[in-house]
């Protein structure tokens, strides 16, 4: 059933130009909902993204003024968005600084797409997990502004930035982040690892937990199974990073500014 410009507008914060065929079509099909958004358009209503996606303009906002979200606006470009990396700690609560630029999944990647200077990236899904079959292990739904978002959860999230720390502000400011879950599921946490099968994540995920082990409750017994699983011979967490500290329990390399306030909690 169509319903009224006004009422779609107030449930639909970023849309598509498919979705208000849906439902706006009236009976004179396409060319008449073109014709209402052009007439939203003229009178500040709305605000275009991109070609093809739309931005709702709140009452007595300016349109030039106007930002959308940019969370919401990423999900109506790609509906099969997935948040990732810093766009996941932000969504998660977590995140330890503000970002312009959101990254997320996606199975069809596209340019960057600008948005009053906010970068929208959007990046395949990692390798091994689509070898795998497993693109949406350890994800989870969020609300915003009305909106169903899929984003990575903390256990996923954890190894990713240790896997690509240039997305998530370097490895010292991700670790400040991650500190702040309030909790991790272990064995969820396992299986991501062992989905990615990398040795330097099992010493860089182990080194953590050592580190915050009050924090998270971590049992020896925990630690103990990511113990053979580490580096066989050290690996820098951080690729592009000189120097640093190497922890040998994991086998890995951490820098210097992280290893010198992240020793092991006590029991």
């Amino acid at each position: 059933m169509a319903v009224t410009t006004e009422e779609f507008l107030a449930t639909h914060a970023v849309f598509t130009l498919n979705e208000a065929e849906r439902r706006l079509r009236p009976n004179g099909g396409r060319s008449a909902v073109l014709e209402r958004l052009k007439y939203a358009l003229s009178r500040g209503r709305i605000k275009p993204v991109i070609r093809g996606v739309y931005a709702t303009v709140p009452r007595g906002t300016d349109p030039d003024a106007f930002q959308p979200d940019p969370y919401v606006a990423a999900a109506a470009v790609r509906e099969d968005a997935v948040f990732c990396y810093h766009s996941a700690l932000d969504l998660l609560g977590a995140s330890y600084s503000v970002w312009q630029q959101v990254t997320v999944y996606t199975a069809r990647r596209r340019s960057p797409v600008t948005l009053d200077g906010v970068s929208l990236r959007f990046l395949s899904h990692p390798v091994p997990l689509k070898r795998a079959g497993k693109s949406d292990l350890g994800l989870r739904t969020l609300q915003r502004a009305g909106t169903s978002l899929r984003v990575t959860g903390p256990e996923r999230t954890l190894v990713e930035g240790f896997r690509t720390p240039r997305l998530v502000g370097g490895v010292a400011e991700f670790v400040a982040s991650v500190s702040g879950f309030p909790v991790l599921d272990f064995d969820l946490l396992l299986r991501v690892l062992r989905a990615y099968d990398e040795r330097v994540l099992w010493g860089a995920v182990g080194w953590f937990l050592e580190t915050h082990r009050e924090r998270f409750f971590v049992e020896d017994a925990l630690l103990a199974r990511f113990e053979g699983s580490v580096p066989r011979s050290p690996q820098y967490v951080e690729p592009a990073a000189r120097g640093g500290r190497l922890v040998s329990r994991w086998n890995v390399i951490v820098p210097e500014t992280v290893a010198s306030s992240g020793e092991p909690d006590e029991r």
